[in-house]
C-alpha cells in the first residue's frame, strides 16, 4: 500500500476516535487531480470499516456521499439523506425547509451512528460561487458537524482548498493531505514497486514482471503518471490476454490494449510499446488542474493540468 494511503487511513481512524473527546470536531481536506484515486481510496476505506465492524442496516460508521448534480448545499444535504436511506420520512412542505433539512440530516446521522462523513467531489459545491455563498456553505457544514458531533472529510480537486480560506473552516481542517500523480523523476522506484503489487492480483500462476523496465517505462509513457488510466490500460490488457488463453501477460497484449484505448486520440509520440526504451518519450504533470475565479467567462474558469515537454527517460532523469 502507498505510504500516503496508510497515513490517510490513519487520519480517518483518528478523526473517528477523537470525536469522543472534544466538542469542536476535527475535520480534514483531501485533494488530488483527476484520476489520482481519491474516490477509490475513500470507498475502499468505507468497505473495510463496514466489513470489520459487521455493521447492519441500523448503523453506518462511515458515510460517503457526493455533491448532488444540483450542486447546491440543499441538494447535497438531500443526497446525504438519500444515502442514509431515510429520505422517505422527510417532506418538503414547511416554510423554512432549509433549516428543517439540516436538522433532519443531523437526526439521521446520529440515528445511523455515523462516525465519519466523507463528502466527495467537494469542488463542485464551491465552483462559480461568490465569497458570500461559500461562507453560507461553510456555515451549513459547520452546523452539521457540531450538532451531529461528526468529523467531516472534504474530498475534491486541488481548488477545493478554497474552502480552507473560509474563517469557519480554516481552523477546523486540522488535517490536510494531497494525492499526486506518479513521477519517474521524483521516485521511479516507487512506481515500479506499485506495478509489482498490481501484478500480484493478476490471475496467472506467475505474476508478470510489470516492474521490469520493458513494461514499466512504456506503461508510464502511456498513462503519464495517472493511476486511473494505468489501471484502465492494464485491465484491457488482461482481458486481451485471457481471451487468448495466454499463460501470462506480455508486451503484445498491452500494446494491443493501447491501440484500442487511444485509437481516437492523436498522440504524436506513437505507441510506446512498439518503441525501444531509448526512444520512448515521457511526459509528467508539471501543473495540476486549477480554478481561475478571475476568468472572463465561465468556460475559462477551469484550467486543465499541464504536462512537461516529452523527453526520453535519460533526459528526464538527468534534467
Amino acid at each position: 500500500m502507498h505510504p500516503l494511503v496508510k497515513d490517510i487511513f490513519n487520519d480517518f481512524d483518528e478523526l473517528r476516535l477523537n470525536r469522543h473527546f472534544q466538542s469542536d470536531q476535527q475535520c480534514m481536506l483531501l485533494t488530488g487531480d483527476t484520476g489520482v484515486g481519491k474516490s477509490h481510496l475513500v470507498n475502499h476505506y468505507k468497505k473495510s470499516v463496514m466489513a470489520s465492524q459487521n455493521c447492519g442496516r441500523e448503523s453506518m460508521p462511515v458515510l460517503v456521499s457526493r455533491i448532488s448534480s444540483g450542486k447546491g448545499l440543499d441538494a447535497t444535504l438531500t443526497q446525504m439523506l438519500a444515502d442514509l436511506d431515510h429520505f422517505g420520512s422527510y417532506q418538503r412542505r414547511k416554510r423554512g425547509y432549509v433549516t428543517d433539512l439540516r436538522k433532519k440530516l443531523v437526526e439521521n446521522l446520529t440515528k445511523a451512528q455515523v462516525e465519519l462523513l466523507i463528502i466527495n467531489e467537494f469542488q463542485e459545491l464551491i465552483e462559480f460561487k461568490t465569497g458570500l455563498e461559500r461562507q453560507d456553505i461553510a456555515n451549513g457544514l459547520k452546523y452539521i458537524s457540531e450538532e451531529a458531533k461528526i468529523p467531516i472529510v472534504l474530498v475534491g480537486m486541488p481548488w477545493a482548498e478554497q474552502i480552507a480560506d473560509e474563517p469557519q473552516w480554516s481552523s477546523r481542517l486540522v488535517r490536510r493531505r494531497k494525492l499526486e500523480y506518479f513521477s519517474l523523476r521524483k521516485d521511479i522506484k516507487f512506481f515500479r514497486q506499485y506495478l509489482m503489487s498490481l501484478a500480484k492480483f493478476m490471475p496467472f500462476d506467475n505474476p508478470p514482471k510489470l516492474e521490469d523496465k520493458n513494461f514499466a517505462i512504456p506503461l508510464f509513457a502511456a498513462c503519464k503518471g495517472e493511476n486511473r488510466l494505468l489501471k484502465h490500460l492494464l485491465i484491457e490488457s488482461l482481458k486481451i490476454a485471457l481471451r487468448k488463453d495466454a499463460k501470462n501477460l506480455d508486451i503484445e497484449h498491452v500494446s494491443n490494449a493501447y491501440d484500442l484505448i487511444f485509437q481516437n486520440e492523436n498522440r504524436p509520440s506513437g505507441n510506446p510499446f512498439k518503441q525501444s526504451l531509448d526512444n520512448i518519450l515521457i511526459s509528467e504533470v508539471v501543473k495540476p488542474s486549477r480554478y481561475n475565479p478571475n476568468a472572463m467567462s465561465p468556460e475559462d474558469m477551469l484550467v486543465a493540468r499541464e504536462f512537461s515537454t516529452p523527453k526520453t527517460l535519460a533526459q528526464l532523469l538527468n534534467g
